[in-house]
């Protein structure tokens, strides 16, 4: 009997919030109510560069061998007719929801922290319309809420959705987040033209964001613009197009996306106020087991700051290279893969980043480029995983940017859905 209880009370523990005092119910019904799902990633990434000492450490990519690790689980409880309570535990970084990282040449093996990543509450007793309230996702174009494999940016707050016909409107409000320490623009101290305010800097995470956006659909085109304004940091707006269709056999999509993000005055003292746009243009094709991909993007001559994580929409992002934060920049992206098998992917990539490097009064035009075959394999709908491997060059002036630097990459991948 005491070990029935016992179990009985870890069990409890593990589907908390569904009992109360004043209201308590038999432990099955409260699990029968609760809708469980994640995902189970082990990464392995191996680099290897010729040169581990380039003279400016912000164009340095130095050798990593590190094997990384994320588990996310999600649980939905049915309060009642209009509530859900979710939660969302991760296994990985205790920062920004990522991946827990172990460096295979310089670390021992080591345990890996469980934290609690998301805890809201969503409503859904107004006609079409969804309120999620408390800490969650932050559900934007220029950030990333869930991501299996990677970081994600989270924020305590209030974001609701309604549907109205063939349009959906969306407006949130959040006054905590860790873009302080998740994502790539803002935890970056060469943002701000003053690198010295690093008080100003580390509190990005509690600066109040605010946001809406228009979401619908014209014929085979789905069309969003959204708004977004960081309390202190920055006013952006996005708009972007996406169009599937297909002609014959050939089966087509065309997308494009226009970003503009403004900064504060604070983040730029004594300086011209910058301009940053990053636009970007996707063309995808699929015949049979034949696929191909190109995409393009480009920035603005003054700045290139387009998202807030490089995996967001409103980036163009490849593996080791990215638009973001790249200013007057081109980037094209090439890919061709055939699925083999009806588990098997090979495919070719290719990605080219060109760049105008200003300092002073010279331009110096840089190139960086990246090749590498990818074969996925899916053994069953929710276990699969993929193999790549490659090379980066990276190209640097010597004099002013660090030497050149080249470099062998290669990637293992594995990913349990459940």
């Amino acid at each position: 009997m005491k070990k029935f209880a016992k179990m009985s009370l870890v069990a409890a523990v593990a589907v908390a919030g569904l009992t109360t005092t004043s209201s308590a119910k038999a432990l099955e019904d409260a699990i029968k109510n609760v809708d469980v799902s994640g995902t189970v990633v082990y990464r392995y990434d191996d680099t290897n560069y010729d040169n581990q000492k380039s003279k400016d450490a912000k164009y340095r990519a130095g050798d990593a061998s590190n094997n990384k690790y994320k588990i996310a689980l999600t649980a939905k409880a049915k309060v009642n007719e209009d509530v859900t309570a979710v939660t969302r535990f991760i296994v990985g970084s205790n920062d920004d929801a990522g991946f827990a990282s172990l460096n295979t040449t310089t670390q021992g093996d080591s345990q890996v922290d469980v934290t609690l990543s998301q805890v809201y509450f969503s409503y859904t007793g107004l006609k079409n319309t969804t309120i999620n309230f408390g800490k969650q996702g932050l559900t934007t174009p220029w950030t990333v809420a869930i991501d299996a494999d990677g970081n994600e940016q989270t924020g305590t707050g209030i974001l609701a959705l309604t549907n109205l016909g063939p349009v959906t409107l969306a407006a949130a409000y959040f006054n905590q987040t860790n873009l302080g320490k998740s994502g790539d623009i803002l935890n970056n101290r060469d943002l701000t033209k003053n690198p010295s305010r690093k008080d100003y800097v580390d509190t990005f995470g509690d600066k109040d964001i605010a946001t809406v956006g228009i979401m619908g659909n014209i014929g085979p085109v789905a069309l969003d613009a959204w708004y977004l304004n960081m309390q202190d940091v920055l006013d952006s707006y996005t708009i972007g197009a996406l169009a599937k269709f297909n002609v014959g056999d050939v089966k087509l999509s065309i997308g494009a996306r226009h970003t503009y993000v403004d900064l504060d005055d604070e983040l730029q003292p004594g300086a011209e106020k910058i301009d940053n746009s990053l636009t970007k243009i996707e063309l995808g094709a699929k015949l049979g087991i034949f696929g191909a991909n190109i995409n393009y993007g480009w920035t603005d001559d003054e700045g290139g700051i387009g998202a807030m994580d490089n995996s967001a929409k409103t980036n163009l992002d490849g593996w080791n290279l990215t638009l973001n934060g790249k200013r007057d920049a081109d980037f094209l992206m090439l890919s061709v893969d055939a699925q083999v098998l009806p588990s098997l992917n090979v495919a070719l990539k290719y990605n080219r980043l060109d760049q105008d490097q200003h300092t002073g009064a010279n331009t110096e035009d840089l190139t960086d480029e990246e090749y590498y075959i990818q074969t996925s394999y899916q053994m069953s709908k929710n276990f699969g995983g993929y193999i790549r491997f490659g090379k980066t060059e990276i190209d640097r002036d010597s004099n002013n940017h660090g030497d050149d630097n080249d470099g062998t990459v290669g990637r293992l991948q594995v990913q349990y859905s459940f």
